[in-house]
């Protein structure tokens, strides 16, 4: 049913234009709010567990009942751990333990707090609308890009997930300095994953497209058929060319050689040029029979003995 909008959710500080607000009834929840935007060129629908609604109050256009939805943040099953914003980076002692490379005014290491994994999300959002400044709403697209993100990394990083036997996320933060303490969101300046993977039945080369089927390989015959893959590379923009994604390789090299992985894989976009470089100057080389980029994967495969 159509309601009237009296007052508007903010995402951010964002304002936004609502001109359909849809409720509706769910066994789980007696009533779920969707605000769809369709002014201008996109159509959007924002759940209320992807951000914080104020206090919204709508009529409905088919009765004279109101509706009142008391302020919201998520559902209940769905909800960011307790995540303290303005929680000081851990001292080096702290860390101790975990294999790390220190270069320059920066160390890379594997992630420990949820803060850390949380800005590695946010990383990995502001990356991918990096190209789309001035997308409408894009604030609150982040936001829920992080989210999700965020989910699947504590996730793939806990458990076996798919044919990733182990997961890394390795940021980079800035050194521990006695005269500034520093939050975590500020410390973190780039993250990337390491995996450990096992080829599928069927696979030649990681994420091959066509794979007979979905199931994992036995540990019996292809558990000798592992590798280390590389994904989600990002550096914050204001930390860039200061050799951040160089050691955060190197680090995920050592790592996957500690693990007894004999090849490292990545991926990278057919016309991202610099990422490409990059891997060339570490030791990647193009594997050609897995690079044929087609409509369907603009995708390099590129590959580094151990």
């Amino acid at each position: 049913m159509d309601l009237k909008v009296l007052s508007v959710p903010q995402f951010h500080g964002v304002q936004l234009p609502p001109s359909r607000l849809i409720v509706r009834r769910t066994k789980c929840n007696p009533l779920v709010c969707d605000l769809r935007v369709s002014s201008g060129p996109f159509r959007e629908t924002f759940p209320v567990l992807c951000t914080r609604w104020k206090n919204i109050r709508a009529q409905c256009n088919d009765s004279e009942q109101s509706i009142h939805q008391s302020s919201v943040s998520r559902s209940d099953n769905v909800r960011l751990p307790e995540l303290a914003f303005d929680r000081l980076q851990l001292t080096d002692e702290e860390y101790c333990g975990i294999q790390t490379r220190g270069f320059g005014h920066f160390v890379a290491r594997g992630a420990v707090l949820d803060e850390e994994y949380w800005t590695a999300a946010w990383l990995r959002a502001e990356a991918h609308y990096e190209s789309l400044p001035y997308m409408r709403h894009v604030d609150s697209f982040k936001r829920k890009y992080a989210e999700q993100e965020f989910y699947a990394l504590k996730k793939r990083c806990s458990l076996r997930d798919g044919n990733s036997l182990k997961c890394f996320c390795l940021v980079s933060v800035k050194k521990e300095d006695k005269n500034v303490k520093r939050t975590v969101l500020k410390s973190v300046v780039g993250t990337l994953d390491l995996s450990i993977r096992q080829f599928l039945p069927g696979e030649t080369f990681p994420e091959e497209l066509k794979k007979p089927n979905t199931f994992l390989a036995s540990h019996g015959a292809y558990g000798a058929h592992r590798y280390a893959y590389i994904a989600n590379v990002c550096v914050s923009k204001f930390a860039r060319r200061q050799g951040i994604a160089s050691n955060m390789l190197h680090l995920a090299s050592d790592l996957a050689t500690a693990t007894g992985m004999k090849q490292l894989f990545v991926h990278v976009n057919f016309g991202n040029n610099p990422a490409q470089e990059l891997y060339r100057k570490f030791g990647f080389e193009m594997v050609e029979a897995a690079s044929s980029p087609s409509a369907n994967d603009l995708r390099l495969l590129m590959s580094m003995q151990l």
